[in-house]
Protein backbone atom coordinates (compact mmCIF):
# COMPACT_ATOMS: atom_id res chain seq x y z
CA UNK A 1 0.00 0.00 0.00
CA UNK A 2 3.09 2.30 0.86
CA UNK A 3 4.26 1.78 -3.07
CA UNK A 4 1.03 3.43 -4.94
CA UNK A 5 0.91 6.02 -2.78
CA UNK A 6 4.38 6.68 -3.65
CA UNK A 7 3.61 6.59 -7.34
CA UNK A 8 0.96 8.82 -6.90
CA UNK A 9 2.83 11.38 -5.13
CA UNK A 10 5.49 10.93 -8.32
CA UNK A 11 2.98 11.49 -10.68
CA UNK A 12 1.43 14.26 -8.75
CA UNK A 13 4.76 16.14 -9.07
CA UNK A 14 5.67 15.09 -12.80
CA UNK A 15 3.72 17.67 -14.55
CA UNK A 16 4.98 20.57 -12.94
CA UNK A 17 9.02 19.37 -13.05
CA UNK A 18 10.53 22.15 -15.04
CA UNK A 19 8.44 24.52 -12.20
CA UNK A 20 9.90 22.57 -9.87
CA UNK A 21 13.10 22.77 -11.14
CA UNK A 22 13.22 26.45 -11.26
CA UNK A 23 11.73 26.56 -8.16
CA UNK A 24 14.69 24.82 -6.55
CA UNK A 25 17.20 27.18 -8.93
CA UNK A 26 15.30 30.39 -7.59
CA UNK A 27 15.90 28.94 -3.62
CA UNK A 28 19.60 27.24 -3.79
CA UNK A 29 21.28 30.12 -2.47
CA UNK A 30 19.19 30.43 1.02
CA UNK A 31 19.36 26.58 0.93
CA UNK A 32 23.03 26.18 0.91
CA UNK A 33 23.61 28.87 3.48
CA UNK A 34 22.32 26.90 6.53
CA UNK A 35 25.61 24.86 6.89
CA UNK A 36 27.64 27.29 7.92
CA UNK A 37 25.81 27.82 11.22
CA UNK A 38 26.16 24.61 12.48
CA UNK A 39 30.00 24.27 11.85
CA UNK A 40 30.38 27.33 13.63
CA UNK A 41 28.25 26.50 16.64
CA UNK A 42 30.41 23.32 18.10
CA UNK A 43 33.60 26.15 18.44
CA UNK A 44 31.50 27.96 20.65
CA UNK A 45 30.35 25.92 22.67
CA UNK A 46 33.53 23.92 23.45
CA UNK A 47 35.20 27.57 24.09
CA UNK A 48 32.28 28.07 26.53
CA UNK A 49 33.10 24.53 27.94
CA UNK A 50 36.84 25.35 28.36
CA UNK A 51 36.24 28.95 30.16
CA UNK A 52 33.67 27.31 33.14
CA UNK A 53 35.69 24.32 33.23
CA UNK A 54 39.31 26.36 33.83
CA UNK A 55 36.89 28.49 36.54
CA UNK A 56 35.80 25.20 38.09
CA UNK A 57 39.45 24.46 38.17
CA UNK A 58 40.62 27.96 39.46
CA UNK A 59 37.97 27.35 41.93
CA UNK A 60 39.02 23.96 42.98
CA UNK A 61 42.15 25.06 43.40
CA UNK A 62 41.31 28.49 45.87
CA UNK A 63 40.96 27.96 49.71
CA UNK A 64 39.82 30.41 51.89
CA UNK A 65 41.65 30.87 55.01
CA UNK A 66 39.45 32.24 57.75
CA UNK A 67 39.80 34.42 60.74
CA UNK A 68 40.72 32.61 63.89
CA UNK A 69 41.70 29.60 61.92
CA UNK A 70 44.43 27.70 60.41
CA UNK A 71 44.41 25.71 57.25
CA UNK A 72 46.26 22.88 56.74
CA UNK A 73 46.99 21.63 52.73
CA UNK A 74 47.26 18.19 53.32
CA UNK A 75 49.14 16.40 50.25
CA UNK A 76 47.21 12.79 49.99
CA UNK A 77 46.26 12.46 53.40
CA UNK A 78 49.84 13.86 55.00
CA UNK A 79 50.00 17.45 56.60
CA UNK A 80 51.58 19.71 54.31
CA UNK A 81 51.96 23.33 54.43
CA UNK A 82 49.93 25.81 56.79
CA UNK A 83 48.40 28.69 56.24
CA UNK A 84 47.92 31.51 59.13
CA UNK A 85 47.10 34.60 57.12
CA UNK A 86 43.16 35.36 56.15
CA UNK A 87 42.25 35.33 52.64
CA UNK A 88 42.74 33.26 49.38
CA UNK A 89 45.47 31.05 48.98
CA UNK A 90 46.27 28.06 45.95
CA UNK A 91 46.37 24.51 46.04
CA UNK A 92 46.24 21.39 44.10
CA UNK A 93 42.99 20.15 43.09
CA UNK A 94 41.49 17.36 45.09
CA UNK A 95 42.65 14.46 45.50
CA UNK A 96 46.19 16.20 45.46
CA UNK A 97 45.69 18.21 48.15
CA UNK A 98 43.05 19.02 50.52
CA UNK A 99 42.65 22.56 52.86
CA UNK A 100 41.69 21.42 56.56
CA UNK A 101 40.57 23.66 58.68
CA UNK A 102 42.28 24.44 62.52
CA UNK A 103 40.14 26.08 65.08
CA UNK A 104 42.53 29.02 66.55
CA UNK A 105 39.97 30.58 68.94
CA UNK A 106 40.12 30.35 72.47
CA UNK A 107 38.65 27.08 74.40
CA UNK A 108 37.65 25.91 78.56
CA UNK A 109 37.28 22.70 79.96
CA UNK A 110 36.49 22.12 83.29
CA UNK A 111 37.77 19.66 85.07
CA UNK A 112 34.78 18.43 86.60
CA UNK A 113 34.94 17.89 90.53
CA UNK A 114 38.62 15.98 92.17
CA UNK A 115 38.59 14.38 95.65
CA UNK A 116 42.38 15.47 96.16
CA UNK A 117 44.23 15.85 99.53
CA UNK A 118 46.35 18.11 101.27
CA UNK A 119 49.85 18.33 102.46
CA UNK A 120 48.29 18.14 106.09
CA UNK A 121 46.68 15.25 105.70
CA UNK A 122 42.97 16.65 104.56
CA UNK A 123 40.81 15.98 102.04
CA UNK A 124 38.86 18.75 99.72
CA UNK A 125 36.66 18.50 96.67
CA UNK A 126 37.76 21.18 93.99
CA UNK A 127 36.59 22.08 90.72
CA UNK A 128 38.89 23.96 88.23
CA UNK A 129 38.84 25.12 84.40
CA UNK A 130 41.68 25.58 82.13
CA UNK A 131 41.26 28.14 78.75
CA UNK A 132 43.32 26.69 75.84
CA UNK A 133 43.91 27.01 72.30
CA UNK A 134 46.00 25.73 70.13
CA UNK A 135 49.58 27.45 69.36
CA UNK A 136 49.38 29.89 66.39
CA UNK A 137 52.12 28.69 64.30
CA UNK A 138 52.90 26.34 61.67
CA UNK A 139 54.91 23.49 64.25
CA UNK A 140 52.27 23.42 66.72
CA UNK A 141 49.54 23.41 64.01
CA UNK A 142 50.68 20.37 62.56
CA UNK A 143 51.13 18.64 66.56
CA UNK A 144 47.90 19.10 67.22
CA UNK A 145 46.40 17.65 63.87
CA UNK A 146 48.73 14.60 64.56
CA UNK A 147 48.32 14.58 68.25
CA UNK A 148 44.59 14.84 67.95
CA UNK A 149 43.20 14.30 64.41
CA UNK A 150 41.78 17.95 64.38
CA UNK A 151 39.45 17.38 67.07
CA UNK A 152 38.96 19.47 69.71
CA UNK A 153 36.52 17.47 71.85
CA UNK A 154 39.49 15.11 72.01
CA UNK A 155 42.02 17.52 72.79
CA UNK A 156 39.71 18.73 75.93
CA UNK A 157 39.37 15.04 77.18
CA UNK A 158 43.23 14.74 76.94
CA UNK A 159 43.11 18.07 79.12
CA UNK A 160 40.51 16.87 81.53
CA UNK A 161 43.12 14.15 82.34
CA UNK A 162 46.77 16.13 82.23
CA UNK A 163 44.17 18.60 84.68
CA UNK A 164 42.74 15.89 87.25
CA UNK A 165 46.69 15.19 87.74
CA UNK A 166 47.86 18.49 87.68
CA UNK A 167 45.32 19.27 90.95
CA UNK A 168 46.18 16.17 92.90
CA UNK A 169 49.93 17.01 92.79
CA UNK A 170 49.38 20.67 93.39
CA UNK A 171 47.14 20.25 96.59
CA UNK A 172 49.35 18.20 97.99
CA UNK A 173 52.04 21.27 97.99
CA UNK A 174 49.36 23.65 100.28
CA UNK A 175 47.89 23.01 103.44
CA UNK A 176 44.55 23.25 103.74
CA UNK A 177 44.66 26.64 105.83
CA UNK A 178 45.94 27.69 102.40
CA UNK A 179 43.18 27.07 100.43
CA UNK A 180 40.06 27.87 102.81
CA UNK A 181 40.73 30.59 105.61
CA UNK A 182 38.42 33.30 107.03
CA UNK A 183 41.36 35.63 107.42
CA UNK A 184 42.12 36.54 103.43
CA UNK A 185 46.06 37.19 104.14
CA UNK A 186 46.60 33.54 104.66
CA UNK A 187 44.43 32.32 101.47
CA UNK A 188 46.59 31.68 98.55
CA UNK A 189 44.01 30.06 95.75
CA UNK A 190 46.54 32.16 93.27
CA UNK A 191 49.42 30.39 93.77
CA UNK A 192 47.54 27.12 93.84
CA UNK A 193 46.15 27.98 90.27
CA UNK A 194 49.47 29.15 89.43
CA UNK A 195 51.33 25.82 90.40
CA UNK A 196 48.58 23.53 88.59
CA UNK A 197 48.80 25.95 85.58
CA UNK A 198 52.56 25.32 85.29
CA UNK A 199 52.21 21.48 85.61
CA UNK A 200 50.21 21.05 82.33
CA UNK A 201 51.52 23.89 80.33
CA UNK A 202 54.56 22.34 79.38
CA UNK A 203 53.40 18.91 78.38
CA UNK A 204 50.39 20.12 76.70
CA UNK A 205 52.31 22.59 74.42
CA UNK A 206 54.96 19.89 73.36
CA UNK A 207 52.40 17.44 73.12
CA UNK A 208 49.60 18.90 71.55
CA UNK A 209 50.24 21.81 70.50
CA UNK A 210 47.55 23.37 73.08
CA UNK A 211 48.96 26.75 74.61
CA UNK A 212 47.16 27.10 78.00
CA UNK A 213 46.05 31.00 78.65
CA UNK A 214 44.73 30.24 82.52
CA UNK A 215 44.09 27.93 84.70
CA UNK A 216 41.13 28.69 87.79
CA UNK A 217 39.16 27.32 90.52
CA UNK A 218 35.49 26.88 89.96
CA UNK A 219 34.50 25.33 93.30
CA UNK A 220 36.40 24.32 96.32
CA UNK A 221 34.06 22.09 98.84
CA UNK A 222 35.17 20.12 101.84
CA UNK A 223 33.77 16.86 102.93
CA UNK A 224 32.33 15.77 106.18
CA UNK A 225 35.37 14.54 108.02
CA UNK A 226 37.20 17.81 106.71
CA UNK A 227 34.65 19.95 107.43
CA UNK A 228 34.41 19.03 111.10
CA UNK A 229 38.14 19.13 111.08
CA UNK A 230 38.36 22.61 109.64
CA UNK A 231 36.18 23.88 112.16
CA UNK A 232 37.96 22.80 115.46
CA UNK A 233 41.04 23.66 113.45
CA UNK A 234 39.19 27.24 112.98
CA UNK A 235 37.83 26.98 116.38
CA UNK A 236 41.42 26.57 118.03
CA UNK A 237 42.63 29.46 116.25
CA UNK A 238 40.08 31.96 117.69
CA UNK A 239 40.79 30.46 121.14
CA UNK A 240 44.53 30.95 120.81
CA UNK A 241 43.45 34.66 119.41
CA UNK A 242 41.57 35.08 122.24
CA UNK A 243 43.83 33.70 124.73
CA UNK A 244 46.46 36.20 123.36
CA UNK A 245 44.45 39.24 123.28
CA UNK A 246 43.52 38.43 127.03
CA UNK A 247 46.66 38.12 128.28
CA UNK A 248 47.74 40.97 126.10
CA UNK A 249 45.30 43.44 128.14
CA UNK A 250 46.48 41.97 131.40
CA UNK A 251 49.87 43.00 130.34
CA UNK A 252 48.59 46.54 129.45
CA UNK A 253 46.32 46.55 132.79
CA UNK A 254 48.84 45.78 134.93
CA UNK A 255 51.72 48.15 132.97
CA UNK A 256 48.60 50.90 133.76
CA UNK A 257 47.79 49.63 137.28
CA UNK A 258 51.49 49.79 138.01
CA UNK A 259 51.97 53.22 136.75
CA UNK A 260 48.70 54.76 138.88
CA UNK A 261 50.62 52.90 141.87
CA UNK A 262 53.38 54.49 141.49
CA UNK A 263 52.61 57.93 140.35
CA UNK A 264 49.94 57.93 143.78
CA UNK A 265 52.74 56.62 145.86
CA UNK A 266 54.38 59.82 144.40
CA UNK A 267 51.39 61.60 144.68
CA UNK A 268 51.43 60.50 148.60
CA UNK A 269 54.98 60.80 148.94
CA UNK A 270 54.89 64.44 148.32
CA UNK A 271 51.74 64.93 149.83
CA UNK A 272 53.36 63.39 153.19
CA UNK A 273 56.26 65.52 152.81
CA UNK A 274 54.27 68.80 152.46
CA UNK A 275 52.40 67.66 155.31
CA UNK A 276 54.86 66.86 157.09
CA UNK A 277 56.37 70.43 156.47
CA UNK A 278 52.66 72.18 157.29
CA UNK A 279 52.73 69.80 160.33
CA UNK A 280 56.40 71.12 161.36
CA UNK A 281 55.31 74.93 160.71
CA UNK A 282 52.11 74.73 162.51
CA UNK A 283 54.00 73.02 165.71
CA UNK A 284 56.26 75.77 165.08
CA UNK A 285 53.61 78.41 165.60
CA UNK A 286 51.65 76.80 168.12
CA UNK A 287 54.77 75.97 170.64
CA UNK A 288 55.16 80.20 170.00
CA UNK A 289 51.59 80.47 170.82
CA UNK A 290 51.75 78.16 173.55
CA UNK A 291 55.14 80.32 174.93
CA UNK A 292 53.17 83.51 174.61
CA UNK A 293 50.39 82.12 176.41
CA UNK A 294 52.14 80.65 178.88
CA UNK A 295 54.43 83.81 179.42
CA UNK A 296 50.98 85.83 180.18
CA UNK A 297 48.95 83.22 182.15
CA UNK A 298 50.56 79.82 183.32
CA UNK A 299 47.68 79.03 184.66
CA UNK A 300 45.47 79.28 181.80
CA UNK A 301 48.25 77.43 179.96
CA UNK A 302 48.38 74.51 181.44
CA UNK A 303 44.53 74.32 181.69
CA UNK A 304 44.69 74.08 177.68
CA UNK A 305 46.98 72.05 177.48
CA UNK A 306 45.26 69.24 179.86
CA UNK A 307 41.91 70.02 177.61
CA UNK A 308 44.24 69.39 174.65
CA UNK A 309 45.84 66.20 175.93
CA UNK A 310 42.40 64.64 176.76
CA UNK A 311 41.54 65.72 173.20
CA UNK A 312 43.59 63.66 171.67
CA UNK A 313 43.30 60.52 173.89
CA UNK A 314 39.53 60.56 174.34
CA UNK A 315 36.96 60.09 171.90
CA UNK A 316 33.53 59.21 171.39
CA UNK A 317 33.88 55.72 172.10
CA UNK A 318 36.21 55.90 174.62
CA UNK A 319 35.86 54.51 178.15
CA UNK A 320 38.30 55.07 181.42
CA UNK A 321 38.17 54.84 184.82
CA UNK A 322 40.52 57.54 186.69
CA UNK A 323 40.92 58.95 189.53
CA UNK A 324 39.59 62.25 189.06
CA UNK A 325 41.65 64.15 191.72
CA UNK A 326 44.59 62.87 188.97
CA UNK A 327 45.91 65.56 186.04
CA UNK A 328 44.67 66.61 183.77
CA UNK A 329 40.99 65.32 185.32
CA UNK A 330 41.39 67.33 188.38
CA UNK A 331 40.84 70.36 186.77
CA UNK A 332 36.99 69.16 186.00
CA UNK A 333 36.93 69.12 189.21
CA UNK A 334 38.19 72.05 190.48
CA UNK A 335 37.29 74.06 188.10
CA UNK A 336 39.95 77.37 186.87
CA UNK A 337 42.48 78.20 189.73
CA UNK A 338 41.41 81.67 191.00
CA UNK A 339 43.82 84.07 189.78
CA UNK A 340 45.19 86.61 191.76
CA UNK A 341 44.27 90.13 192.09
CA UNK A 342 46.61 92.91 190.56
CA UNK A 343 48.53 94.64 192.43
CA UNK A 344 46.94 97.84 191.89
CA UNK A 345 43.76 96.69 193.46
CA UNK A 346 44.88 95.94 196.89
CA UNK A 347 43.85 98.06 199.67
Amino acid sequence: MSAPHSHAGHEHHEPGHGHDHHGHDHHHPPLSSPPAGPRARPWRRMALAGVLALFGLATACLVQVRSGEATVITRFGNPGRVLLEPGLAWRLPIPFESAVPVDLRLHTTSSGLQDVGTRDGLRIIVQAYVAWQVQGDPDNVQRFMRAVQNQPDEAARQIRTFLGSALETSASGFDLANLVNTDANQVHIADFEEHVRQQIAGPLLSTYGVRVQQVGIERLTLPAVTLNATVERMRAERETIATERTAEGKRQAAQIRSAAERDARILQADATVKAADVEAQSRVEAAQIYGKAYASAPQLYNLLRSLDTLGSIVNAGTRLVLRTDAAPFRALVDGPPQLPAPAGNQP
